[in-house]
C-alpha cells in the first residue's frame, strides 16, 4: 500500500485509522481525507507527538494495511 491508495480509498481505511487512533473524531477523518501530512499534524496535535515519531507512527500503520476487499 501507499499513500495514493490511502487517499483514493480513505473512507474504507477510515475506519482502521479510528480504531488505532481512538481520540480522532468523525471531523478529523474528514480532514485528514487519506493525506498523509494531515494525518501527521493531527496525531501531533491529539497525541502530543514530535513530528518524527507522528511521521513514524502513520508509516508503521500504512504497512499493516492491506487492500480492501471490494464488494461485487
Amino acid at each position: 500500500m501507499n499513500w495514493d491508495q490511502i487517499a483514493g480509498q480513505w473512507k474504507q481505511f477510515s475506519g482502521s485509522v479510528k480504531q488505532e487512533w481512538g481520540k480522532f473524531t468523525d471531523d478529523d477523518l474528514e480532514y485528514i481525507g487519506g493525506t498523509k501530512d494531515k494525518l501527521v499534524g493531527r496525531l501531533q496535535e491529539k497525541y502530543g507527538l514530535a513530528k518524527e515519531e507522528a511521521d513514524r507512527r502513520a508509516e508503521r500503520w500504512l504497512q499493516g494495511q492491506k487492500e480492501p476487499r471490494r464488494t461485487a
